[in-house]
C-alpha cells in the first residue's frame, strides 16, 4: 500500500485527471474513496447502481497507476464503442476479441508491450489462453478491472461460467490491485462474487442503490401490447427505450405491433442471427428514438445514457434482474419510467417455468425465494422504491413521492372472507369432485357464470356455486394473484391448476382464521401527474425557451457522429448538451466550464459546438 504522502498525491492526480480528462468537477458518492484505495493497491469489490459512475473507478486508477489498466468484460459486441468513447476523450484503448482479423490482434499487442495503451479490454474467455496470460506477463498491468462481476455467481441471471476462472488473476499477479464492479447484488450474491473471485481479502463499497430519476410503476395486465402502446404514445413518444419480453414469439410480435403503429422498433433475441442481432444494437446505441424489444439477453453493458424507459410486459424472475434491467432507463440523470404489466398468468407461467427447470431441489427453492420477493413488490402497498432498497439492504429516507403507490396510493382491504369463498372452491373441487382446474373456472363457478364448461362438469351443483358473485372478474382474478403471491394458494401442472398449500388451513380455519389483507386494484396514474413531487430528489428539465437551441446541438451531434460513425451520446451526452443549450458559451473558455466537457473533448469538439450555437436558424 502506498504512504501517507503518496496517497496524498495519487489523490491529487486523480483528481485532476477527472476534471482534465472526463471534465467533472468533483467526485460522486463513494468514487473518490474507491478510486483511492485502488490507486493505493487494494482490492476492491464495487456495488454501484447503473450510472452511478463504476466505470470512473476503475478507468481513473488505470490512468493514474504506472502499467495499463486490463478491464475483463463479457461484452464483446460492445467493446468498440467502449474504445470509440475513451478516444473521444483523448484516452488511449484497445481491445483483444474474437471480432478482430488477426493483424488488428497484432497491432493491439504491440501497442499493449509498447506502452502505448492506457486500457485494455478483454473478454473473459481469451483469459483461458496461454497466450494471453503469456501476453500480460511480459507488458505490464497497473490494475485488473472485473466488470459485471455478478456473472460469476452460479445461479445469476448473466451467469458466464468463464468467470470462475479469473481467479487466475490473483495467483499470477499477486501484486496487482482487481476492483470488481456489478451494478446488481444481494449480501449474499456478494459474498459469493467475492469467494469465487478469490476477493475474500477485498474493501467492499456498496454505493446508494436509489436511483431517484426512475419513476417505478407497476400496473395490471390488461392487453399489455395496447397498454404499452398507449404509454409511448402520451408519455415516451419520441423517446428511446427498451421492451423486454420473456419469449423469442413475444418480441418478434411485440415489435411487429409498435411498428405498425408508427414506432420504430427492433427485436433482439438468441435466436436471431448474430449479424443481424450486432446490427439492432448498432442501431439502438446510434438513433434517437429507437425502442428495443428485446428478452434479457440484451442489455448488459449498454451505455447509451437517453434511454427513456424501460418497460417489462412479462413478469421478471427475480428483483435483481428487475433492478438491473430498469436501471439501463436514465443513466444521464434525467427523469425516466420504469414501467411494467404484470398479471395472474406471469405468476402461473413463473411457477411453472420453476417447476420444470434444471438444477437440484435446493435450485428450485432459490428461484422460488427470488420469485416470492419479485411477487411481493408487485402487490406492495408501501412505497416501491424503500421495497426495492430493503431487498439490497438499505434503508430509504421515507416515502419517495415518485413511484405509483406513493403518487396513487392503493387502498387496502380486508379479503379473509373472499379468500375463504375461494379456497374452499378449490377444496371441493378437490375433495367432492376430484378435480383441480385454473383460476377461469374457479372464477366462474365462484360468479355462479353457467358456462358451458360449468355444466358439463355440473359444477353449479357446488354449494360454492355463486358465494362470489359480489365481485367482479377482474377483482377475483387479483384475490387468486395476490393469495398466490401470499403462498396462500399455489398452482401446478402444465395446466396451471389451483392447489392448497400448507398455509391454507391457517385462512379456511372456523375459529379465528388467518386475516387475510388484500391491495385494492389501483386506477391507472394520469400522465399529467406522473411526476416526481420531491424537487429536490428529481433532476429538473431544462428552461423551455431553450429547448429549440438543444434541438440545435443534437442535430449538430447527429451530423459530427454520422460523419465519425460513432454513436451521438460518444461525442455529449444529452445531459451535457442541455447544460452546453441553457449557457449557450461563445468560447472555449466558457465551454470548459460545462460539467462533462473534457480537455480532449473541448479539443476536438469545442469549435463545432460553438459554430452550431452562433449558426442561423434553418
Amino acid at each position: 500500500m502506498a504512504s501517507p504522502e503518496t496517497a496524498t498525491d495519487q489523490t491529487t492526480e486523480a483528481l485532476q485527471v477527472l476534471q482534465r480528462v472526463f471534465g467533472y468537477d468533483s467526485f460522486r458518492g463513494t468514487q473518490q474513496e474507491i478510486i483511492d484505495h485502488v490507486v493505493s493497491g487494494g482490492d476492491a469489490l464495487v456495488l454501484m447502481p447503473t450510472g452511478g459512475g463504476k466505470s470512473l473507478c476503475y478507468q481513473i486508477p488505470a490512468l493514474v497507476r504506472s502499467g495499463v489498466g486490463v478491464v475483463v468484460s463479457p461484452l464483446i459486441a460492445l467493446m468498440q464503442d467502449q474504445v470509440d468513447a475513451l478516444a473521444a476523450l483523448g484516452v488511449r484503448a484497445g481491445f483483444l476479441n474474437s471480432t478482430q482479423s488477426p493483424q488488428q490482434r497484432r497491432e493491439t499487442e504491440t501497442a499493449f508491450l509498447d506502452g502505448e495503451l492506457d486500457l485494455l479490454y478483454l473478454a473473459p474467455e481469451r483469459l483461458r489462453l496461454d497466450s494471453t496470460l503469456d501476453l500480460l506477463a511480459r507488458g505490464e498491468v497497473g490494475v485488473f478491472a472485473i466488470d459485471e462481476a455478478h456473472c460469476v455467481a452460479q445461479w445469476g441471471h448473466d451467469f458466464r461460467p468463464d468467470y470462475l476462472a479469473l481467479s487466475v488473476l490473483h495467483e499470477r499477479w499477486p501484486d496487482v490491485p482487481r476492483i470488481a464492479l456489478t451494478a446488481t447484488a444481494t449480501p449474499a450474491t456478494r459474498r459469493e462474487i467475492a469467494t469465487r473471485l478469490q476477493l475474500t481479502e477485498a474493501r467492499h463499497f456498496v454505493a446508494d442503490f436509489d436511483r431517484p430519476n426512475i419513476q417505478y410503476r407497476i400496473v395490471p395486465k390488461n392487453d399489455p401490447r395496447k397498454q404499452l402502446l398507449q404509454l409511448l404514445q402520451t408519455e415516451h413518444a419520441g423517446d428511446s427505450g427498451i421492451v423486454y419480453r420473456l419469449s423469442r414469439a413475444e418480441v418478434e410480435r411485440t415489435a411487429e405491433f409498435l411498428t405498425s403503429h408508427g414506432i420504430t422498433a427492433l427485436p433482439y433475441h438468441a435466436g436471431l442471427d448474430k449479424e443481424v442481432r450486432a446490427e439492432h444494437q448498432s442501431r439502438f446505441l446510434r438513433e434517437d428514438g429507437l425502442v428495443m424489444v428485446a428478452t434479457i439477453a440484451f442489455g448488459m453493458g449498454i451505455d447509451k445514457p437517453d434511454v427513456r424507459f424501460v418497460a417489462h410486459l412479462d413478469l421478471p424472475k427475480s428483483i435483481e434482474g428487475y433492478y438491473q434491467e430498469t436501471g439501463r432507463a436514465g443513466r444521464d440523470g434525467l427523469p425516466s419510467t420504469a414501467w411494467m404489466a404484470y398479471g395472474l398468468q406471469d405468476v402461473v407461467q413463473q411457477r411453472k417455468l420453476i417447476d420444470h427447470s434444471e438444477g437440484d431441489e435446493a435450485h428450485r427453492r432459490t428461484q422460488s425465494r427470488h420469485l416470492d420477493s419479485m411477487l411481493a413488490l408487485c402487490e406492495t402497498v408501501r412505497c416501491r422504491r424503500a421495497q426495492l432498497l430493503d431487498h439490497f439492504g438499505q434503508q430509504a429516507a421515507g416515502e419517495c413521492g415518485n413511484c405509483d403507490t406513493c403518487l396513487n396510493p392503493p387502498e387496502s382491504w380486508d379479503g379473509t372472507v373472499a379468500a375463504q369463498k375461494l379456497l374452499s372452491t378449490v377444496v371441493r373441487l378437490d375433495r367432492e369432485r376430484h378435480q383441480k382446474f385454473g383460476a377461469k373456472q374457479v372464477v366462474d363457478i365462484l360468479r355462479g357464470k353457467k358456462t358451458q364448461k360449468v355444466e358439463q362438469f355440473r359444477h353449479d351443483e357446488l354449494s360454492v356455486f355463486g358465494v362470489g358473485a359480489d365481485l367482479s372478474d377482474t377483482e377475483w382474478r387479483g384475490v387468486i394473484r395476490q393469495l398466490l403471491a401470499q403462498g396462500l394458494l399455489a398452482v401446478e401442472g402444465d395446466y396451471g391448476t389451483l392447489v392448497l398449500t400448507g398455509t391454507s388451513s391457517e385462512v379456511l380455519r372456523r375459529e379465528e382464521p388467518r386475516p387475510v389483507w388484500l391491495r385494492t386494484e389501483p386506477k391507472p396514474t394520469p400522465a399529467a401527474t406522473a411526476k416526481a413531487r420531491d424537487t429536490k430528489r428529481a433532476p429538473q428539465e431544462m428552461p423551455p425557451e431553450v429547448e429549440p437551441v438543444f434541438q440545435k446541438l443534437r442535430a449538430w451531434r447527429r451530423e459530427v457522429a454520422r460523419e465519425e460513425g460513432k454513436a451521438p451520446f460518444i461525442i455529449f451526452h444529452d445531459s451535457t448538451l442541455r447544460q452546453i443549450a441553457t449557457v449557450q458559451p461563445s468560447t472555449l473558455d466558457e465551454l470548459a466550464t460545462v460539467s462533462g466537457v473534457g480537455e480532449g473533448k473541448l479539443n476536438r469538439y469545442g469549435r463545432g459546438v460553438i459554430e452550431a450555437l452562433t449558426a442561423p436558424d434553418q
